[in-house]
């Protein structure tokens, strides 16, 4: 990387961090105010906001968006969403990208920054990867967010960032036992480029160019094993993103 890029990608990082400080103190009260609000139209009233708040922070710190496939969002319907997951950018632009209100999963350590774990705390079904009790509790809250809410569910089975040179790393079971035990179709979406907005490889930069997100036709899990839907999901996911230019 040419020394010039490196030096802006500080800059553009310190701009950018600049604005999405500045931002969530906007949001902030209204988003703490929702959590005396009951589920669902907590969820419900929170998605404009993230979505408003989003595109604010998008547009002055560069970067530009394109959302492709909404459509396949059916208004009365919630689905389990995948995506695969390449950058800490990922969950601000997946989180609003989604048609309706939505839970993600999140790791419980993102509750512990300041102000901005009160978001997470609001938004998403918190785990902690290294305890398999709190594993069984966030399943559990899952089925309650895809039965008894009746929110999407967005999921990134690959577990963890994907760092290497594949499009694609192999997928964990939940996702796909959830939809089966739960009925709840699966569409898979795509992310492309936030890790060349962030990448994975730099502390502290960022890099402003156009990232999309890409929503699939859902695939039901009717009369399929969760492994035979975790493969179909994973071949219809990794052949799409490589046959796709952005």
């Amino acid at each position: 990387m040419s020394v010039i890029k490196n030096v802006l990608g500080r800059v553009f990082a310190l701009w950018a961090a600049l604005v999405f400080c500045v931002t969530l103190l906007i949001v902030l009260l209204p988003l703490w105010a929702l959590g005396f609000v009951a589920e669902p139209r907590r969820s419900q009233l929170m998605q404009p906001i993230f979505r408003g708040w989003m595109a604010i922070f998008f547009t002055l710190s560069g970067v530009r968006r394109s959302y492709r496939g909404r459509q396949h969002f059916k208004k009365g319907e919630n689905y389990v969403v995948v995506c695969n997951h390449r950058s800490y950018l990922d969950p601000p632009l997946s989180t609003p990208g989604i048609i309706g209100g939505n839970k993600t999963i999140a790791k419980h350590e993102m509750v512990k920054i300041p102000l901005f774990g009160i978001i997470y705390r609001r938004g998403s079904v918190l785990v902690n990867r290294k305890s398999e009790e709190s594993r069984k509790q966030s399943y559990v809250r899952m089925r309650d967010v895809l039965l008894r809410l009746r929110l999407h569910m967005c999921i990134y089975p690959e577990g963890t960032r994907n760092r290497g040179s594949e499009p694609l790393t192999r997928f964990h079971d939940g996702a796909f036992r959830l939809a089966v035990e739960t009925g709840k179709p699966v569409i898979p979406a795509l992310l492309f480029n936030s890790d060349k907005v962030l990448p994975n490889d730099k502390g502290f930069f960022f890099w402003p160019q156009r990232v999309a997100m890409h929503f699939l036709a859902p695939v039901s899990p009717s009369g399929k094993t969760t492994e035979q839907l975790r493969d179909e999901v994973f071949a219809i996911m990794n052949t799409y993103y490589k046959e796709t230019k952005i």
